[in-house]
């Protein structure tokens, strides 16, 4: 079993503040399992990242503007947005997925300065 974990992610522009939040806080999977990371904006533009970070490594770019998979990243990840809703998909999971999952938005571009981070384990 898997567990994914996510944060909390606060930008501040000069628009003003964009406030993420993430949900769920924490997900175990098994093989095979679908996960369904959800991420409420306050601001419905399009310049939406997810980034994904194992113990050690430095953050990983998936998915930017909503839903475009970025270089080299498997197909088993995607990503849609509906309104100030987004949400990354990873289908046929696997023990290489386990990590951190960050969602990043800006008003203007995608930003690829992690803020924080938070712990994850296998199990």
């Amino acid at each position: 079993m898997y567990l994914l974990t996510y944060i909390l992610f606060i930008h501040s522009d000069s628009s003003g503040d964009i406030v993420m939040t993430q949900t769920p806080e924490s997900l175990a999977l098994f093989p095979g399992d679908t996960a369904t990371i959800r991420c409420k904006a306050s601001s419905s533009k399009e310049y939406l990242a997810w980034y994904q970070q194992k113990s050690g490594q430095a953050p990983k770019l998936l998915i930017y503007y909503a839903s475009t998979r970025a270089s080299g990243i498997l197909d088993r990840f995607s990503g849609s947005v509906s309104g100030t809703d987004f949400t990354l998909t990873i289908s046929n999971v696997q023990a290489e997925d386990a990590g951190d999952y960050y969602c990043h938005q800006s008003r203007s571009s995608p930003h690829t300065v992690i803020q924080s981070n938070t712990q994850t384990s296998t199990r």
